[in-house]
C-alpha cells in the first residue's frame, strides 16, 4: 500500500457488477460528521477516532465523530440559536425539516461519540463539563435511541448552538457500496470547559492530531483513511486556528462528491471528481493500481 487509502478487496467486483447492470444502488442515508478542532501550541488539532477493526464499514480506518440522522429529529422543533432553519436549508441544499435533522445529527453524534455538547442553557452559553454520571446516563439513552435528541434537549432545558457549526463539505458513498451515506461534514471548535473522551463503542482509539501530521501519516501508509477524511485533512491544514477555519466555512462549496466508475480501454477507472489522488485503475480480473 503506497498510502493509507481504505480500499476494500470486494470493490472491484462490485464496481464491475454496477457497470454491467447486475447491481442496483441502494439509497444513501442522511448523515453528519464533525471535525472538532482546538488550538494547540502554534497549530490547530483535530479530534479523530479509529474505527474498530471488527466494524463492517471502514474497520480500522481513522475518521471523525459522526453518524446517521435520527428521523425523529425531523418531527418536532427544538430550541435553537444561530442561523435560522431556512438559512441552514439553503446552505445544506435541503428543506428546512431536513436541515434541522442534519444539524441535530451533527451535534448529537459529537456528544454520543466524543462527549462534547454544542448546546447551552441560554443562546449565548455552552454547557461545561459533561462527564458526570447523570450526563452519561443521558448520553447512553441517546445512543440506544431510548430518547430523541429533541427530548434530551427539552429535558435539560438546553438550546442547540447551530452558530458553533460550520458546514464544510458533502460526500456521498459510491453507488457500488452496500452501505451508503449522504454525509455533510461540519467544523466546530471544542467549547471551553469541555473535553473529549472515547465514548464510542465503534472506536478503539481517539487522538488529537494536527491535520498536517495526520495527512503525513496517511501518505506514509501509517494511518488508514477513507477518501473524504484525508481530503478534508488536506483542506484543514491551510488554517492556523480553529476560528480561522470556522470563518472559512461559509464560503465552502457543498456540491456533493460522488465517486464515478467507467470502463476505459478494457479496464475500470474509479474517480472522485475534483480529487485526482484517489483515482484507481482496475484491469479486468486484476487488482487496483
Amino acid at each position: 500500500m503506497a498510502n493509507g487509502q481504505w480500499y476494500p478487496p470486494e470493490w472491484p467486483e462490485r464496481i464491475r457488477a454496477l457497470a454491467e447492470g447486475r447491481l442496483t444502488p441502494v439509497t444513501p442515508k442522511r448523515a453528519a460528521t464533525v471535525m472538532l478542532l482546538k488550538d494547540t501550541d502554534g497549530a490547530t488539532a483535530v479530534h479523530m477516532l479509529r474505527r474498530r477493526a471488527s466494524m463492517a464499514f471502514a474497520g480500522g480506518a481513522y475518521a471523525y465523530p459522526g453518524g446517521g440522522v435520527d428521523p425523529r429529529d425531523d418531527e418536532r422543533q427544538i430550541r435553537w440559536t444561530g442561523p435560522t432553519r431556512a438559512w441552514w436549508a439553503s446552505r445544506l441544499g435541503v428543506d428546512e425539516t431536513s436541515a434541522q435533522a442534519i444539524v441535530c445529527a451533527a451535534v448529537r453524534e459529537t456528544y454520543e461519540e466524543a462527549g462534547v455538547l454544542l448546546a447551552g442553557a441560554t443562546p449565548d452559553t455552552v454547557v461545561g463539563d459533561t462527564t458526570g454520571d447523570d450526563w452519561e446516563a443521558d448520553r447512553a439513552a441517546l445512543v440506544s435511541r431510548d430518547v430523541s435528541f429533541a427530548e434530551f434537549l427539552g429535558r435539560r432545558g438546553l438550546v442547540l448552538r447551530s452558530d458553533l457549526l460550520g458546514a464544510w463539505t458533502r460526500w456521498i458513498t459510491p453507488e457500488f457500496e452496500p452501505r451508503r451515506y449522504d454525509t455533510w461534514f461540519f467544523v466546530a471548535a471544542l467549547p471551553e470547559g469541555q473535553r473529549t473522551r472515547n465514548a464510542s463503542t465503534e472506536a478503539d482509539r481517539t487522538v488529537w492530531i494536527s491535520p498536517g501530521d495526520a495527512a503525513d501519516a496517511y501518505d506514509k501508509g501509517d494511518l488508514l483513511m477513507m477518501p473524504p477524511t484525508i481530503a478534508t485533512l488536506r483542506q484543514l491544514r491551510s488554517y492556523a486556528t480553529a476560528a480561522e477555519t470556522l470563518a472559512a466555512a461559509p464560503g465552502r462549496d457543498l456540491t456533493p462528491v460522488l465517486a464515478q466508475a467507467r470502463l476505459e480501454d478494457g479496464e475500470l477507472v474509479l474517480t472522485w471528481p475534483g480529487h485526482d489522488e484517489f483515482t484507481k485503475h482496475i484491469p479486468n480480473g486484476g487488482a487496483p493500481a
